[in-house]
C-alpha cells in the first residue's frame, strides 16, 4: 500500500477496513457491518475482482470468543494492529463487555487513541472511525468525542453522557452533543450532499446551505484542482485533523452506519445495491458539521 495514499477511492482500490474485537464483543454490531463491507463492489458485474473494502480483524488472541459464544478467527494480534496501524482507512469498534475494557482500560481503547492522533499528525490522508453500540463509550472515554455529537444504544445513553461529561472535564475540552434518537451520527463530512430537497440523509438546519453543488461524491472530488492544498489544510484546522466519526446507536444500527459509509466512500448506487441484496431497509442518521474539505 502506498504510504502516500490520500483516498481510498484513488483507482478504485479497496478502502481497508480494521474491526477491533475485544472479548465477549457483540456479533451482531461485528457482523452486520462486515456483511455490508463484504457485499459492496465498485462494479457488481464483476463482483470478486472490484470489491470496495479489504476487511482485516484484530484481537488479543488468535480466536476472540464473541458474548454470543461464537468463536472468531482474528488476521493480526493488537500489537501489529498498531504498528500496522496507517496502513487502514477505517477503524471499526464494536460494544461488548465494555465494562470490563473501561475498567482494564484495556484495547480496543489504545487503538482509538492512536488511529485519532494518526489523523491528526497526517490530515492528507482520509480517515474515519465507527463505533457501534457501547463502542461508542470507548470513543467517549479517549476524548474523541469532544465538541461533537454523538450516539449509542438507548439503554446506555445515561452512561455514556457521563463518560463523555468526565472525559471533558479530565481534559478540559468541549462536551459532547448526545443524541438519544439517532440511527447514527456523523460528523466532519467531505462531500457534497446535493440539494437539500433531493438529501437522502436527515441533516441539521444549521448544515445546509454550505456546500457547493458541483462536487461528485467522494473526498477525491476535489483531486487534481488547485484548491486540493486548500481542502488539506482546512481538514488539518477540523477536530482531530479531519477525522470522520461515525457513532451507531443500538446493534442493528451498524448496518445503517456501514452503509452510509459505503455511500461515501464508494457511491449511492452502491450503497443502495448492498441494500437490496441483503434485503435491508437503510435507516438513515444524522449529518453535523459537514464541510467539503
Amino acid at each position: 500500500m502506498a504510504a502516500n495514499k490520500t483516498s481510498a477511492v484513488d483507482d478504485q482500490e479497496p478502502i481497508d477496513v480494521l474491526f477491533a474485537l475485544q472479548d465477549k464483543f457483540d456479533l451482531l454490531d461485528f457482523a452486520g457491518p462486515l456483511q455490508v463491507f463484504a457485499t459492496a463492489a465498485h462494479d457488481f458485474n464483476n463482483a470478486g475482482n472490484s470489491k470496495a473494502f479489504e476487511v482485516t480483524i484484530a484481537a488479543a488472541e488468535p480466536k476472540v470468543l464473541s458474548d454470543q459464544g461464537v468463536i472468531v478467527a482474528s488476521h493480526i494480534n493488537f500489537k501489529e494492529a498498531h504498528d500496522r496501524l496507517e496502513e487502514f482507512d477505517v477503524l471499526v469498534v464494536v460494544g461488548g463487555n465494555s465494562a470490563a475494557v473501561l475498567d482494564k482500560e484495556a484495547e480496543p481503547l489504545g487503538l482509538i487513541s492512536d488511529f485519532s492522533e494518526l489523523q491528526k499528525k497526517d490530515p492528507a490522508r482520509e480517515r474515519t472511525i465507527v463505533s457501534v453500540c457501547t463502542g461508542a463509550l470507548f470513543l467517549g472515554r479517549e476524548n474523541i468525542l469532544s465538541g461533537l455529537s454523538a450516539t449509542t444504544h438507548p439503554d446506555y445513553i445515561t452512561k455514556f453522557e457521563n463518560i463523555c461529561s468526565d472525559a471533558a472535564t479530565r481534559n478540559l475540552t468541549e462536551r459532547t452533543d448526545v443524541l438519544e434518537d439517532a440511527r447514527y451520527v456523523v460528523n466532519n463530512l467531505r462531500f457534497d450532499l446535493g440539494d437539500e430537497d433531493d438529501n437522502p440523509y436527515i441533516r441539521r438546519k444549521s448544515d445546509s446551505g454550505r456546500r457547493p453543488s458541483n462536487a461528485r461524491k467522494g473526498s477525491m472530488s476535489f483531486k487534481g484542482s488547485n484548491s486540493r492544498r486548500e481542502s488539506i489544510a482546512r481538514r488539518a484546522a477540523m477536530r482531530l485533523g479531519g477525522l470522520r466519526v461515525i457513532t451507531a446507536g443500538g446493534n442493528s444500527a451498524g448496518v445503517d452506519a456501514a452503509l452510509y459509509l459505503v455511500s461515501a466512500m464508494v457511491d449511492d448506487g452502491c450503497a443502495a445495491e448492498v441494500a437490496r441484496i441483503l434485503q435491508w431497509s437503510w435507516n438513515k442518521g444524522v449529518v453535523v458539521d459537514g464541510l467539503d474539505v
